[in-house]
């Protein structure tokens, strides 16, 4: 059985956020996933990050394409609008999509098959576009849904379960994203919850192309000894940069921390992420340096995670595009078609 429905009865007490919604009323159906997939504890800290947002589900329109990674969308937020697309069309489908409908929450969720192999290019294009969107990839490794051969984010030496050694370099989303004009980039990894519930609700609330490479270990085939994706390697190598808080607008800001050992970013729409630095020398608007620190770190054996560049002021697709500020599906008739004159003056003006 591929859907298995949650009953809709709860505990009447349960805590409520500012809506009067429950935890509850984010979730989706069961999970047909594997116990213990990282990919489970991905989707929890989704429903978590929207619940603690007070984000109204219907507002949020969640895209996928193919694989176990791009079955998650339907294991939460159940009453939010939802597209599952073909193998590696996911971005292009949520760049329509976000045209034709800026007032929308726009979350894509994507593999590293999905996204590094055959959804290479789309992935690319989306990000140097500026589509505002929260891009969360679940990053295992390995192609799960085909039982377990290596996938473009492999890294070089890795070793498969049955024993084979992987040759081939490793595509890092994380680098690719840094060049390609990302203005929100962070890598988490699944059995971090504290560290990727603020990640990703600081990525919902970036207006502009935010994206997080979270590693997701595959229970069924890259959780092993020689895997550089398993549980035990990720906890054993993770270097978080810092700890994350969002605080919204018309929250009052405080701190517990020493001066100089917080950063507090203020970005487009109010919100503010605080950056509790376990790094003195790093500085995460800093695009340059944090591409080089993720080249120094991997040569030293290490998967850095943590919010690693953010653009505290980005700009959109619809503002390079200049699109009108009411939603494209809204437009009536008259300013659609405007008319002969319209057009003559258009015509002109390309003369």
């Amino acid at each position: 059985m591929s859907f298995l429905p949650k009953p809709k009865l709860h505990h009447p007490k349960l805590p409520v956020n500012a809506l009067g919604y429950t935890r509850r009323d984010y979730e989706g159906a069961i999970s047909t996933l594997c116990a213990g997939c990282g990919h489970d504890s991905i989707s929890a800290a989704i429903i978590q990050a929207c619940f603690e947002l007070d984000i109204e589900p219907h507002r949020v329109a969640k895209m996928s394409g193919i694989g176990c990674s791009s079955k998650t969308p339907d294991y939460f937020l159940g009453a939010s609008h939802g597209f599952n697309s073909v193998h590696g069309r996911m971005p292009s489908v949520l760049t329509g999509a976000n045209l034709a409908n800026r007032d929308l929450i726009y979350l894509g969720v994507s593999g590293d098959g999905d996204s590094a192999s055959i959804g290479f290019g789309q992935f690319a294009h989306s990000i140097r576009r500026a589509v505002n969107m929260t891009y969360i990839v679940e990053n295992n490794g390995v192609y799960g849904l085909t039982k377990g051969q290596f996938s473009a984010t492999s890294d070089k030496g890795s070793k498969a379960k049955k024993g084979v050694v992987n040759t081939d370099e490793a595509i890092d989303l994380i680098g690719i994203a840094l060049q390609l004009g990302a203005t929100y980039v962070g890598r988490s990894f699944s059995g971090d919850k504290d560290q990727l519930v603020p990640l990703i609700k600081g990525a919902l609330r970036h207006n502009g192309p935010a994206f997080i490479d979270c590693i997701s270990p595959c229970v069924a085939f890259n959780n092993h000894e020689g895997s550089t994706k398993s549980y035990d390697f990720v906890r054993e190598h993770n270097e978080a940069m810092n700890f994350l808080d969002v605080i919204l607008g018309r929250e009052a800001i405080t701190t517990e921390y020493a001066p100089g050992e917080v950063r507090d970013v203020v970005q487009h729409d109010g919100s503010v992420l605080r950056l509790r630095k376990l790094h003195d020398e790093y500085d995460p608007t800093d695009r340059v340096g944090a591409m080089h620190h993720l080249h120094e770190r991997k040569a030293a054996g290490e998967i850095v995670t943590g919010l690693l560049y953010i653009d505290p002021d980005p700009q959109d697709l619809h503002e390079n595009l200049a699109t009108v500020a009411t939603p494209l599906n809204r437009l009536d008739d008259a300013a659609l078609v405007p008319g002969r004159k319209a057009l003559e003056k258009l015509n002109a003006s390309l003369r």
